[in-house]
């Protein structure tokens, strides 16, 4: 009989881990809480470093799920245990699958900006996130976003809900940094005239080609960088933005008033997968996201023989890193499973 693997989460991880596990003969299936397949990808543009159209990424993967995947959407999932001969995976609604194995590749969430309340996001209409300003950039929105914009100065700010005591996350996203260099050039694209200030704490460009879009962010755009960390943002009488930003360059303190203000939130852990992991006593990390059994030699495996881990559940990872590791996790299923 054919080897059964339940896949949770249908976002890149699990899209691509589904492709590679069905291509081996084995029987997958695949459960999403969402309508759709696709994950944060489907709420993407374009993307880093070379702004390829997020759609391109997104039909390769959906191609790779054939018939022979079996794709639940909008389950809920409620339960999941270990049983003598593999595992058991319940729905809300009463139905419940047996597999040899379990992938858990149900990402991440982003950090809820109107938890810093000293930014105001959620209280002033020009401060919006990085995830809606791509959604406008999808969407074709963007008169609407920069209607009524007057001198078009718009401010950029990093590490929201990322490397911030206050709020107990303390890990870096990695990916905040080139995210708001892409979003920079886009905006600057629109809006030639625009003034546009990003203020960082320490810019990582971590992977390649991202240095030099941040250069090229600088020397071809003039995109002004600021180090320093906005302690608050207020709203003026005509609904600009008051920003006040300390200088960690000078240690002198900076005020500006922007017509738009840009939070670039980070990653966090999805609640669900925290449950999960509790109820199968599955090693998580100080930072919430889950552990695998050894990060360097068995890094998609648990403590639990059959469950696998894949993507951003473990923590912050582009796309590319996060296709990578999918492939790796279908490999390690695959072994384990031939050895039953």
């Amino acid at each position: 009989m054919r080897k059964k693997v339940i896949i949770i989460g249908g976002g890149v991880a699990g899209m691509e881990a589904a492709r590679h596990l069905s291509a081996q003969d084995i029987e997958v299936m695949l459960l999403e809480k969402e309508p759709k397949l696709g994950g944060h990808l489907l709420n993407w543009d374009r993307l880093f470093p070379n702004r390829r159209d997020s759609k391109e990424v997104l039909e390769y993967l959906e191609k790779g799920i054939s018939e022979e995947i079996f794709v639940h959407l909008e389950v809920e999932i409620t339960d999941v245990r270990q049983e003598p001969q593999g595992f058991m995976v319940t729905l809300k609604d009463g139905r419940a699958f047996a597999s040899d194995a379990v992938l858990l590749a149900n990402g991440f969430e982003l950090f809820d900006a109107r938890k810093k309340e000293e930014y105001g996001f959620g209280i002033y209409d020009n401060v919006i996130t990085s995830a809606e300003l791509e959604e406008f950039f999808r969407k074709n929105k963007h008169p609407d976003l920069f209607a009524g914009i007057q001198s078009k100065r718009v401010g950029i700010v990093h590490c929201v809900g990322s490397r911030d005591e206050k709020v107990g996350n303390l890990y870096c996203s990695k990916l905040c940094c080139i995210t708001g260099v892409k979003q920079a050039i886009e905006i600057k694209e629109l809006l030639p005239d625009a003034e546009i200030f990003s203020f960082y704490m320490d810019l990582r460009m971590s992977d390649r080609h991202f240095e030099e879009m941040y250069y090229e962010a600088q020397q071809k755009w003039g995109i002004h960088f600021i180090r320093g960390r906005l302690s608050e943002a207020s709203e003026n009488p005509d609904q600009t933005i008051l920003v006040k930003v300390e200088d960690t360059l000078t240690g002198l303190p900076l005020k500006m008033t922007v017509d738009l203000l840009i939070l670039l939130v980070g990653f966090v852990p999805r609640p669900e997968t925290r449950i999960i992991a509790r109820k199968l006593n599955l090693k998580e990390g100080e930072d919430g996201f889950l552990s695998p059994e050894d990060v360097h030699t068995a890094s998609n495996s648990t403590n639990i023989p059959g469950m696998f881990l894949c993507g951003t559940l473990k923590g912050p990872a582009s796309i590319e890193n996060t296709i990578a590791d999918a492939r790796a996790a279908a490999l390690q299923i695959a072994g384990y499973l031939s050895e039953l």
